[in-house]
């Protein structure tokens, strides 16, 4: 026999939560639809249970766009959040692995919430601190060394569309470390990172999305473009 439809699905799905919204529309197709358990996911981030529920709706979206899997995989990554058709890009490739925890090739549900709370404006700075160091660290030495920040200077340029000489990016290297490696060994560590991003707030600049603040009012776009001006890269 099919299914019954219920009384709930004359509502318009717009008056109804997500939860009776994923509810009547499984209820009606006969499938069932495990929820993720979204007090849980919000715990320890910058979200409200309500913003988490609100990031799900996006997260189905970005996750069945190429691949309908539930996932989200590099090339839905990349369209979705950097509007970057590109296939290789070493800055949007390290966030992308930064957001893939779990290191498998996919972002989770849960992954995509906690990576995403380090942009929220409410999110302590130490902690954007370390996740921008994090993406800095490629070879995840515990350091930043100088080869690793050239490779990222020259990637936020190529994402950014801006085209500068090769002496300028090799002064962006030069003037940077002689600002935050503090013992003059050849590298950067936490800490002295912790130092620089403190004394030169624009290094973090991107690490905030004000709309986020906003996402169970306004459904967001989310674009997180590395937005460096020239201007930026000098200190």
């Amino acid at each position: 026999m099919g299914c019954l439809p219920t009384k709930h699905v004359r509502d318009s799905p717009r008056s109804l939560g997500l939860h009776e919204a994923v509810a009547v529309a499984a209820e009606s197709s006969c499938e069932k639809v495990d929820l993720p358990d979204f007090l849980n996911i919000a715990t320890g981030t910058a979200f409200t249970v309500s913003e988490v529920e609100a990031l799900y709706d996006l997260f189905r979206k970005i996750s069945n766009s190429v691949i309908k899997d539930g996932l989200i995989h590099k090339e839905e990554f990349h369209l979705a959040l950097f509007r970057s058709k590109k296939k290789e890009n070493l800055f949007v490739d390290r966030v992308f692995d930064l957001f893939d925890q779990k290191g498998n090739g996919v972002i989770e549900f849960g992954e995509f919430v906690r990576s995403l709370s380090v942009f929220h404006p409410d999110t302590p700075e130490e902690q954007k601190a370390a996740f921008a160091f994090r993406l800095y660290d490629l070879r995840q030495t515990g350091f930043i060394e100088r080869h690793e920040l050239k490779e990222m200077v020259l990637a936020l340029l190529d994402e950014s569309n801006l085209d500068i000489t090769s002496d300028a990016v090799e002064m962006i290297v030069d003037t940077t470390f002689d600002q935050a490696d503090a013992n003059g060994d050849g590298r950067i560590d936490q800490e002295e990172w912790n130092v620089f991003t403190k004394d030169n707030p624009y290094v973090l600049r991107n690490m905030s999305l004000p709309y986020l603040k906003d996402i169970t009012m306004i459904f967001p776009s989310f674009v997180i473009h590395s937005e460096v001006s020239e201007a930026d890269l000098f200190v």
